[in-house]
């Protein structure tokens, strides 16, 4: 959604409450506040044929110019993706369901995936996620992506020297810059507009995502997505869209 806009545009607030009774979004939910863990089992399934809430298309930012995000930026399916890089889920996403949507649908120009920074697991998260954005000021967010969930990098958390040994892993060029950058007020906000963005749509735990206004939770498996991008393509097609 254009940063022009509120957060929660006309009829988010309805549509917001829809969406918290159809969906639970507890999958991954900290037990309290500021934890530094995730549970380590998904229970939130959510059946692909399921309603889709056309107001929520809003969400996608489609700006051309956005650095978290990877596809065409008038391509006719659009997945969000809220996540926190201290998500076990998350990560399990990212390296086993993400790489493959990304050869099938994003490379033909069907797909477009918008991350959205959503810390939930305390001070780390926030941190990560404001050096994520900071390494994607530098044109390297989605290698810092990887660095970041790569099997076991949670593990070894996310301090400072650690946020600084991703960023040379993702070939971060600018190591000043990239400090400077992730505790910047610009980081800050940024991450602050996803994750109010976020909340006003009911989520409390990771991954959430759209796709086209069709709400998922939980680290689903890889058909589920494949199946509603291929939905929602359809969808698009007979609305003629490209």
């Amino acid at each position: 959604m254009p940063k022009s806009k509120p957060v929660v545009i006309v009829s988010g607030v309805a549509v917001a409450a829809a969406l918290l009774g159809f969906v639970s979004f507890t999958a991954t939910k900290p037990p309290s506040p500021g934890a530094s863990g995730s549970p380590a089992v998904a229970e939130v399934s959510v059946d692909p044929s399921a309603g889709v809430y056309p107001e929520l298309e809003a969400y996608a930012r489609r700006d051309a110019s956005d650095r978290l995000a990877i596809g065409r930026a008038d391509a006719p399916v659009v997945l969000i993706e809220y996540a926190d890089f201290k998500c076990g889920y998350c990560g399990k996403f990212a390296r086993d369901t993400e790489p493959v949507l990304i050869d099938r649908y994003v490379a033909d120009g069907t797909l477009r995936i918008e991350w959205r920074n959503f810390p939930i697991f305390g001070e780390e998260s926030e941190a990560v996620a404001r050096a994520s954005w900071a390494a994607g000021q530098q044109g390297r967010f989605w290698q810092f992506h990887k660095a970041a969930y790569a099997e076991g990098a949670k593990e070894k958390g996310f301090g400072k020297d650690r946020l600084a040994a991703l960023a040379e892993e993702a070939g971060v060029p600018d190591a000043a810059r990239f400090a400077k950058d992730t505790d910047g007020p610009a980081a800050r906000a940024a991450v602050r507009e996803d994750q109010e963005q976020g909340y006003a749509l009911g989520a409390t735990s990771t991954p959430s995502f759209l796709v086209n206004g069709r709400p998922i939770a939980g680290a689903q498996p890889l058909e589920t997505f494949t199946e509603t991008i291929e939905a929602a393509a359809r969808s698009a097609a007979a609305k003629g869209r490209p």
